[in-house]
């Protein structure tokens, strides 16, 4: 019987990619982050219905679950906007995200919970991350189109910005059907 040892370097070169993933932050400390006046923040998980999922099919959004799950934030019972948790696939591995929306829709900050791609993680640069400042359902969010893309990072870009796009928009319509009031 023959027995291999490997030095550490050797291990690690052969480890699957997935070996890479990294937790940035948990969803409590992102919604902190994101709102730091909050006293307060009410789960609210929300059913798609039929006027909703109408909405969002003529928008061009396919929900990825039969309900949305939101945190408003609070502070003293007064609203300071809307906290969300996604995930998406990049090339092959799972990206986690939050985004935190404004009272008026506008997206307020996005920040990558979980990245466990072996490439892409530039999507966590602020300055990537910045361009969803204020936009709203009513914006492209398309990456090529206002939302730039980074070179070897193309599919996270592009699966991030779909998911924030379908949550902001899934978002919108149920502020103004008053479901979130």
């Amino acid at each position: 019987m023959r027995i291999a040892l490997y030095t550490p370097a050797a291990v690690i070169a052969l480890a699957p990619a997935g070996a890479l993933a990294v937790d940035y932050m948990n969803a409590e400390q992102a919604q902190k982050l994101m709102f730091v006046q909050a006293d307060a923040f009410e789960v609210r998980e929300i059913p798609l219905d039929a006027a909703i999922s109408q909405q969002l099919a003529e928008a061009g959004v396919k929900p990825q679950a039969p309900r949305l799950q939101v945190r408003l934030a609070r502070q003293g019972g007064a609203l300071l906007g809307y906290f969300l948790v996604d995930e998406v696939i990049g090339k092959f591995e799972r990206i986690t995200y939050a985004v935190g929306i404004n009272p008026d829709g506008s997206v307020r900050q996005i920040e990558v919970l979980s990245y466990r791609e072996s490439h892409g993680h530039e999507i966590r640069l602020p300055a990537w991350r910045k361009q969803f400042v204020g936009k709203t359902a009513s914006s492209p969010l398309q990456v090529g189109e206002d939302i730039a893309n980074i070179s070897g990072a193309t599919l996270s870009c592009t699966h991030v910005t779909e998911g924030i796009r379908r949550n902001v928009i899934w978002l919108d319509a149920l502020r103004r059907s008053g479901k979130l009031a």
